[in-house]
């Protein structure tokens, strides 16, 4: 949200909508591994096996949101940002760009090696190995951790404000209303009062 400037001068969420399949995953679990008379067998699971959000902004950009932790399929973080000139997707990493080669297919790797070198992150280059290295999701965790600590000692802003926070948070609460009111769209509420369009986009951490 950082890098599309959300909450920060140029765009914001305006509205969410949300959807979930039936709740039978878990179940069907519990029926299969516990006695009929477990606890887990006489509670009623409400929470879809799969919840899609699909958020708009102000500028007309979409954000689709999904969780699922039920169903059997291999690891992805399902990551994907497309634009206008191509497309990043992980997890595996892989980018389709035009003007590199036929966008209609996933640059071989090598090819992608370059993209990622030319466009890696300052911070990345700077602490990449050792975060991967100490570990915790590929090394992010390591990363996040890190800025939050030289923010702190150098008395530097945080890389989030409480205001992002705030936002990213009621995607929960307003996908629930969503999903009460048969997929209806929730506004966000501006939790910042007006303030994000005079809130400086996040510089480039070197």
């Amino acid at each position: 949200a950082q890098y599309m400037s959300i909450a920060r001068t140029e765009d914001l969420f305006e509205r969410v909508v949300s959807f979930s399949s039936p709740a039978r995953g878990r179940a069907l679990y519990a029926k299969a591994h516990f006695p009929p008379d477990h606890k887990w067998n006489r509670m009623k699971f409400e929470c879809g096996d799969l919840s899609t959000q699909i958020i708009k902004t102000w500028l007309g950009r979409t954000i689709m949101v999904q969780w699922n932790e039920t169903s059997p399929r291999p690891y992805t973080r399902h990551n994907l940002i497309t634009g206008t000139k191509g497309t990043l997707a992980g997890y595996p990493w892989r980018a389709a760009v035009e003007g590199r080669g036929s966008y209609h297919e996933w640059m071989k790797q090598e090819e992608f090696e370059k993209l990622r070198t030319e466009f890696e992150h300052p911070l990345w280059k700077r602490m990449g190995q050792l975060a991967v290295k100490m570990g915790g999701h590929g090394g992010m965790d390591f990363i996040m951790l890190c800025r939050m600590v030289e923010c702190l000692r150098r008395g530097e802003p945080l890389d989030q404000n409480v205001y992002e926070g705030a936002f990213w948070s009621a995607v929960r609460p307003l996908s629930a209303q969503s999903e009460a009111e048969g997929g209806a769209p929730q506004a966000f509420p501006d939790f910042t009062r007006g303030d994000w369009k005079r809130t400086k986009p996040l510089g480039i951490v070197a």
